[in-house]
């Protein structure tokens, strides 16, 4: 069925639509079907948790120059069929066909990065505070690890856990999202075709993720779990991984302000918004979730943005030429709206958009509004939907004060052309990730993370081998001098 919607023919596209099961894929764009994936169940994913933990002592064994060289392949074979991953992407998530190719990309370049942060997992020679001791440190894997992973970056939140995590020497296990398992079983498939053994990285797709969570939270053998997703799942999974005292990394949501100041380069700062808030029709995890723009400059950017704003052009992924693609769900769809209606009622004014687009039931129209105050909803909800909602405020301490006022600190972005206050706002931000003067802040040499509710530990840069791997420190007596 999934060889019907595209024109992609290769090995890679059949091994897919051939895999049945009880898992429906659907087309967000329209609900058609796509294909049928095997769902697996509890007492199958510790079937195969049981075979990684045997398996995986053997691929820490190998050097990491061996690791490397696998993990290497993956990263061409991913690049080699990106065209056939974009489609993929784009058919099970909806995103437009450009972002799909440039998600290809940003997930391989996790593959590549790790493939050569492998061969630099350094330990430490400490000075002895002793004559006759040796003090050094080694770095292990933590071992069989496993990661649950969003539906919004199918392919990217994967080698984002996968790719630290086998170059450290760990097994990695993923249930990818409901929505969207097409993606990740293409990367297991390229991955084991690039010499990566099966018993070392899998995926497992499923009908009961609840289940799947327990069993990742409570398996000893599982020594650490990556999750991105929200905050409410992520304190449940938290509290479950406590009763193995399982080390964890958390990716959870976010409540993004974006702010411009006066003396802002306005248009910058409107293409700024435009990247970061509406990519992926509003649903990424760093999105611009709240816009304070200061008094002076506050007509002229709504009025510039919303004239941006008015000639996106709303459609299928797969359509040329389309900027913003389908909301992922009816539930998705019916929130945004939501969200809209009521800040309307407490006085927003819409400039463009405010409603449901007649491109499809998964389309919401690309908005404007002004006059949001942080009463509504809109301001404290993670919208993931096209909409830009705008706050005025007259001072930098009264932005900073607006922006710090949320339980969540993932991403910020500010616009200015003050060198002084591009060091004094950044420093105040209770963020991990700020932008200053840019929309698009993600790559695989930085690290990726939030502070407050947003989140724990680091993905990406030469941290996120950190979180896959233990410090053992030795101490080596009696090296006294020889007689």
């Amino acid at each position: 069925m999934l060889e019907s919607t595209t024109s992609a023919k290769s090995v890679l596209m059949q091994s897919l639509a051939a895999s049945k099961g009880g898992l429906e894929v659907r087309n967000p764009a329209d609900g058609t079907l796509l294909a049928n994936v095997k769902a697996y169940d509890a007492v199958e994913v510790e079937t195969v948790i049981a075979q990684m933990h045997a398996a995986w002592p053997a691929w820490s064994g190998l050097s990491a120059k061996v690791r490397s060289t696998r993990l290497k392949a993956w990263n061409n074979l991913i690049l080699d069929h990106a065209d056939e991953l974009a489609q993929i992407v784009t058919l099970e998530c909806g995103k437009p066909l450009g972002e799909s190719m440039g998600e290809v990309v940003y997930a391989a370049s996790f593959v590549e990065w790790f493939a050569e942060e492998a061969r630099r997992a350094y330990g430490e020679v400490i000075p002895a505070h002793v004559a006759d001791k040796r003090l050094l440190t080694i770095r292990q894997p933590v071992g069989v690890s496993a990661a649950i992973t969003p539906w919004n970056f199918p392919l990217a939140m994967i080698t984002r856990k996968a790719g630290p995590a086998l170059a450290a020497g760990c097994a990695m296990i993923v249930k990818p999202a409901e929505a969207t398992p097409l993606s990740a079983l293409a990367l297991e498939y390229l991955a084991h075709q690039a010499g990566i053994p099966a018993d070392i990285f899998r995926v497992v797709p499923t009908t009961d993720p609840a289940a799947i969570g327990d069993v990742f939270c409570r398996t000893p053998e599982i020594r650490k779990l990556s999750f991105t997703g929200s905050t409410r799942i992520g304190k449940l999974l938290l509290e479950k991984c406590a009763t193995t005292v399982k080390r964890v990394s958390m990716e959870l949501g976010g409540n993004a302000p974006f702010i411009v100041f006066d003396d802002a380069d306005i248009d910058a700062a409107v293409e700024g918004a435009i990247a970061s808030k509406f990519r992926n029709a509003g649903q990424t995890c760093v999105c611009t979730n709240r816009l304070l723009v200061q008094d002076g400059i506050h007509d002229a950017f709504v009025a510039a943005l919303a004239r941006r704003v008015s000639g996106l052009k709303v459609g299928r992924g797969d359509e040329a030429g389309t900027d913003i693609g389908p909301i992922i769900n009816q539930a998705g769809v019916a929130k945004v709206d939501a969200l809209v209606t009521q800040a309307v009622a407490m006085g927003a004014e819409v400039h463009v958009g405010g409603g449901r687009h007649p491109a499809g039931a998964a389309f919401y129209a690309p908005t404007v509004l002004s006059k949001v105050t942080p009463d509504m909803d809109i301001f404290r909800t993670e919208i993931f939907g096209p909409v830009a909602p705008i706050s005025r405020f007259a001072t930098e301490d009264e932005a900073v004060r607006l922006a710090n006022d949320t339980p969540y600190g993932l991403a910020a972005y500010f616009f200015t052309t003050d060198a002084i206050r591009m060091w004094r706002v950044m420093e105040k931000l209770e963020y991990g990730m700020v932008g200053v003067n840019d929309g698009l802040i993600s790559t695989e040499i930085a690290p990726f993370g939030g502070v407050k509710e947003s989140g724990i530990g680091r993905e990406g840069s030469r941290h996120g081998l950190d979180e896959y791997m233990e410090w053992k420190y030795v101490s080596l007596g009696g090296i006294g001098a020889k007689s």
